[in-house]
C-alpha cells in the first residue's frame, strides 16, 4: 500500500476522501503520480488500432483520469473551504501542473483526430440521449480548448491558460486574505448602541478570542457584518465598515487586484479572439442558457424598465423617512440597510430580530429537509462515521426510497479559511459503468452562522432563502 492516502482506495464509509490522514505534503506527489497514470490511459486511447468509436474513444476518455479527478477535487475544494496559507501556495503549483497537463490531452492530435472521426459519424450511431450528449460535449470541449488551432495559436492558448489558472487564483486568495485582515475594535460601549445582544455577545466572544478582551470586535464575515449595518446608531463606524467592505482588494498594498483584473480582461479576450469569438462574452455565453451576449443585455435592459421606477420610489421613500427621523443629510450606501430596517420596523411593526427564535440552524436544517421529502422524495440520514474536513461539518446519507442517492455535507460556519459567500460543489460526480454506480459527494458550504459555542446559532429569514437557493441547484 502506497503511504500517500491521496493514491490509495479510500478505506472508508463510501469512499469518502480520508481528509484526517491527508496532510499538505501529499497532494503534489499524489497529482504527478496520477498525472503520469492518466497519461498512459490517454496513450493506451490513441494508440488503438481500430477504427474510432464511441465505445473506444468517447466512453474510454470520460472513464479515462478518475483518480487525478478525486485528488483534484479534494485539494481545490479544501483550498476554497478550509484553506491554509500552505495549501494555498500548494493549489497555486498543482493549478498550473493540472492546466498544463489539461493543455496537452486537449491539444493532442491524434486524440482529436479519433474524437473528431466519431462526431463526425454522429448521425449514423446508435446512441442514447446521454451517450449523443457526451460525445458533443467532448467534441466541443477539445475544440474550445484550441485543438483545431494551428500550432503557434496553440502555443499562446496554453501560455494563456497557465497564466490565467495563475491569476485568478491569485484573485480569490486576495479577497481571503482582505476580508480576515479588516478588524473593527470597538472600545467605547456607547457606540454599541442599536446592536442587538447577541450580536454584542458575538463581537465580544471574538475580542476575547483574538486578543482584546473587554472590547468588541467586528469583521467582514457576514455574521458581523450584515447585522452591524442592520443595526448599528454610529453612523461613522457604519461608514468604516461600508468602505472597508467595499475596498477589499482595491486598497493600496499588495493585495490589490486592479492589476489583476487587467490582466485577466485582457487574457481573456486574446483567447476568445484565438479561438474565434468576438468577445469573451461570447466564448462563455455559448455554453449557458442565454447563448449569446445581446440575449443577455436585452434580459438586462428589460429588467431596469420594468424595475427603476420602483426603485427610485423606494429611495425617495427610505430618503424621507431619513428626514423624518431628524437627519438632514443625504443617503449614503452605508444608511440603506440601517434605515431600511427602521423603516420596515415603523410600517409592519416587524423587524428580523423577531425571526430569530425560530430560525435556529437546526430547525432550519430540519425545515429545509422535510422540504426536499415533500417536493421529491428524499431523506437525509445524518452519519457521524463520514469523514469530515472540519467538526463544524455535518455528512448525510441521501437516501430516495430504499436506495442510497449520494453522500451529503454541510458546511454553514464562517472560518478564516472559508472564501466569502456560498456555494455548492462536490467531491466526487456521480457515475454509472458496467461494473458499479458510483454515488456523488456533493457539498453546500456557506458563511452565514457564527459558530462561537456560547450563542446559539441562527439564520435570519434572507439567510434561509439563500440557503433553499443554494441547495436547489
Amino acid at each position: 500500500m502506497n503511504n500517500n492516502p491521496l493514491l490509495n482506495t479510500f478505506q472508508t464509509p463510501f469512499q469518502v476522501p480520508p481528509f484526517e490522514d491527508i496532510q499538505d505534503e501529499h497532494y503534489l506527489p499524489a497529482i504527478d503520480e496520477a498525472i503520469e497514470a492518466n497519461r498512459s490511459e490517454i496513450k493506451d486511447i490513441v494508440e488503438r488500432q481500430e477504427v474510432p468509436s464511441f465505445e473506444n474513444t468517447i466512453e474510454a476518455l470520460e472513464l479515462a483520469g478518475g483518480q487525478l479527478d478525486a485528488i483534484s477535487s479534494v485539494l481545490f475544494n479544501l483550498n476554497a473551504a478550509e484553506t491554509t496559507d500552505e495549501l494555498q501556495k500548494i493549489t497555486q503549483g498543482a493549478s498550473e501542473k493540472l492546466t498544463a497537463f489539461s493543455n496537452e490531452i486537449k491539444q493532442n492530435e491524434l486524440l482529436f483526430a479519433r474524437i473528431a472521426s466519431v462526431h463526425e459519424n454522429i448521425g449514423a450511431l446508435d446512441l442514447t440521449t446521454e451517450q449523443r450528449m457526451l460525445l458533443e460535449k467532448t467534441y466541443k470541449g477539445f475544440v474550445r480548448s484550441g485543438a483545431a488551432l494551428g500550432e503557434e495559436a496553440k502555443k499562446r492558448f496554453k501560455e494563456i491558460s497557465l497564466e490565467l489558472s495563475k491569476l485568478t487564483l491569485t484573485f480569490g486568495e486576495n479577497v481571503l486574505a482582505e476580508t480576515n485582515d479588516f478588524k473593527l475594535v470597538v472600545e467605547d460601549e456607547r457606540q454599541l448602541s442599536g446592536l442587538p445582544d447577541d450580536v454584542i455577545a458575538r463581537a465580544g466572544a471574538l475580542g476575547k478570542e483574538e486578543g482584546v478582551e473587554g472590547k468588541w470586535l467586528f469583521t467582514l464575515q457576514a455574521p458581523s457584518y450584515i447585522p452591524f449595518m442592520q443595526y448599528a446608531n454610529d453612523r461613522a463606524l457604519r461608514e468604516e465598515m461600508f468602505r472597508a467592505y467595499m475596498s477589499k482588494a482595491n486598497r493600496a498594498n499588495d493585495k490589490n487586484n486592479g492589476e489583476l483584473v487587467r490582466q485577466i480582461i485582457s487574457l481573456r479576450a486574446e483567447m476568445a479572439e484565438l479561438l474565434g469569438y468576438e468577445t469573451y462574452a461570447e466564448y462563455v455565453l455559448e455554453e449557458r442558457m442565454a447563448k449569446r451576449p445581446k440575449e443577455v443585455l436585452s434580459f438586462l435592459d428589460d429588467l431596469l424598465e420594468k424595475s427603476v421606477r420602483t426603485a427610485r420610489e423606494e429611495v425617495d421613500e427610505l430618503q424621507a423617512f431619513v428626514r423624518e427621523s431628524g437627519y438632514d443629510y443625504e443617503l449614503q450606501r452605508w444608511d440603506w440597510a440601517y434605515f431600511s430596517e427602521k423603516l420596515k420596523k415603523k410600517k409592519f411593526d416587524f423587524d428580523d430580530e423577531q425571526l430569530k427564535p425560530f430560525f435556529k440552524l437546526e430547525h432550519v436544517i430540519h425545515g429545509v429537509f422535510q422540504t426536499a421529502e415533500r417536493l421529491f422524495g428524499i431523506t437525509f440520514k445524518e452519519n457521524k462515521e463520514i469523514p469530515v474536513y472540519h467538526e463544524d461539518v455535518q455528512a448525510y446519507e441521501v437516501w430516495e426510497g430504499g436506495a442510497m442517492k449520494a453522500v451529503f455535507f454541510a458546511d454553514f460556519f464562517p472560518r478564516k479559511g472559508k472564501r466569502p459567500g456560498a456555494w455548492m460543489t462536490s467531491y466526487r460526480d456521480q457515475k454509472k459503468t458496467e461494473a458499479e454506480k458510483i454515488l456523488p459527494i456533493v457539498s453546500i458550504v456557506c458563511n452565514f452562522t457564527p459558530s462561537s459555542e456560547e450563542h446559539p446559532s441562527l439564520l435570519k429569514f434572507d439567510e434561509v432563502l439563500t440557503l433553499f437557493h443554494e441547495f436547489g441547484h
